[in-house]
């Protein structure tokens, strides 16, 4: 299971993620339908000969946070063409808490 913190890039674009709240489904964490790997993860991990999927190139945002239905979080630190993903389901832009009414 990816722990709390760990920071992953994508193999097929500029995307880069902090794990900000894990969940087992996270083990299949996508970024453009590409396997995303620890940041730093050169030659063993990164295959070289994948291309980004065009029915998951969406891109994303950076500084937004993106979760699923079982609770995973991931705050996008680089944005870039891939659209996040766990397998081929697409992880939704989370959004922002209103404020209370101030009277």
């Amino acid at each position: 299971m990816i722990k709390n913190g760990t920071r992953l890039q994508s193999q097929v674009c500029d995307t880069q993620v902090i794990v900000v709240r894990s969940a087992d489904s996270l083990n299949d964490l996508r970024a453009g339908g590409a396997p995303m790997v620890p940041i730093g993860s050169e030659g063993t991990a990164v295959d070289s000969s994948l291309t980004i999927d065009d029915s998951m190139s969406d891109g994303t945002l950076m500084g937004k946070r993106y979760v699923d239905d079982s609770g995973a979080e991931v705050l996008v630190t680089k944005a870039g063409k891939g659209t996040l993903s766990i397998g081929s389901t697409a992880l939704s832009l989370k959004e922002a808490k209103p404020l209370p009414a101030s009277d």
